[in-house]
């Protein structure tokens, strides 16, 4: 693929119109030649998609020079991932973490950044973020998978699970604990692992769907340069905060976006499959909360990009954003239940709507998101017993 852009254009308005005409006259030479056979192979066809999109110059928009980008701020990328969702596109899941990581490694560490993450930008490389454990999932501060530092390393030792695409993947952004187990959030330290180091072992998690979309990973005297470290010693829980506003604020304006292409082609599939008459009342419902999604997106990505702090409000944005995803993989319910259940082709969406009764849960669940906005944002007054 050619370079389309080399510079960024003049305002937003003007790069979202430019991109929409482009995808529009490209459309024939960016879509694989068949459709995919199965996970994996959609998943790599959505990689394909964002390297060549990269190469291009697009998805080059909102990030900053010394990664390859071409300036610019959040609302280019934000713009970006609603384009390609608008056009048809799959959005790789790789763009989903990608948006998590970088604008943490290169806030702490861009010496990192300009070396390793230039690589995963352009798709050249697949990436993982390691962080949940066995024992430690929304509570990050009870890790214990350690790190030891001796000289010029870190040995690390312990066990890591639900990476997405953590198979497939060249590096981990991994949480270490560098300090005692009581020290808790203080002594967590954030570094960047490579998948064939020696004593770093991986499992392919498989679903009940058969699709194989995470794993858990093993470490066992780990060795890991200092120089990978993201911030210092005993900076990981300010590294993983600072992710989490991406987490909470960029992946919603992603995701919404995604939502938006798969409640069309969800329409499509029901118009096929047959509909129940109440399938316009959950239609609308869906649309109505991705909607709600990409109105509070809006805001705290501009709230981003003025380099504003997100706190506890973005916690909003993960309770509206599941309570979306839910609502669109419901419509699904919605066709004949023999053709839900039995027929070839819908396996996508039965899938997809047992994957979305977890969105909830995941990336911090839904009652300690209520939690947080409840006492720390609307300040309401702390139940009392008796």
């Amino acid at each position: 693929m050619t370079m389309a852009i080399d510079a960024l254009p003049g305002d937003l308005a003007e790069y979202r119109l430019a991109l929409r005409v482009w995808l529009e006259e490209h459309r024939a030479e960016l879509l694989p030649d068949e459709p995919a056979a199965d996970h994996e192979e959609s998943f790599m066809n959505a990689f394909a998609l964002s390297r060549a999109m990269w190469q291009a110059g697009w998805k080059r928009a909102g990030w900053p020079e010394q990664v390859g980008g071409l300036g610019g701020g959040d609302t280019y990328r934000a713009t970006y991932y609603d384009e390609i969702s608008r056009a048809g596109f799959e959005l790789p899941d790789t763009d989903f973490s990608l948006e998590v990581i970088g604008p943490a490694m290169i806030h702490f560490a861009p010496h990192v950044a300009e070396q390793y993450f230039s690589k995963y930008l352009a798709c050249e490389e697949i990436w993982g973020q390691a962080f949940s454990e066995p024992d430690a999932g929304s509570d990050l501060a009870s890790l214990r998978t350690k790190g030891v530092i001796e000289g010029d390393e870190v040995i690390v030792d312990g066990q890591k699970v639900w990476t997405s695409h953590g198979q497939l993947a060249k590096r981990f952004l991994t949480l270490v604990r560098t300090g005692t187990t009581e020290s808790r959030h203080r002594g967590i330290t954030a570094l960047l692992i490579d998948t064939d180091s020696p004593g770093l072992e991986r499992n392919a998690l498989v679903f009940a769907s058969g699709i194989e979309e995470m794993c858990e990973s093993f470490y066992d005297g780990v060795r890991v340069p200092l120089d990978r470290m993201i911030g210092g010693e005993g900076d990981g829980w300010k590294v993983a905060m600072h992710m989490l506003q991406y987490e909470r604020s960029m992946y919603a304006a992603q995701r919404q976006a995604l939502l938006g292409l798969r409640l069309r082609q969800l329409t499509e599939a029901l118009e096929y499959y047959g509909v129940e008459e109440t399938a316009a009342s959950a239609i609308g419902t869906a649309w109505l909360y991705i909607q709600q999604v990409r109105a509070r997106a809006i805001v705290s990505v501009r709230r981003l990009e003025a380099g504003e702090t997100l706190g506890p409000e973005a916690s909003a944005d993960k309770i509206l954003l599941a309570r979306a995803e839910q609502a669109l993989y419901e419509v699904a319910r919605h066709m004949p239940r023999s053709a839900f259940v039995f027929a070839d082709g819908t396996e996508k969406w039965r899938a997809a709507w047992w994957y979305s009764r977890a969105t909830s849960i995941f990336g911090g669940a839904g009652e300690i998101q209520r939690s947080i906005v409840a006492d720390r944002v609307l300040q309401l007054p702390s139940e009392t017993v008796g």
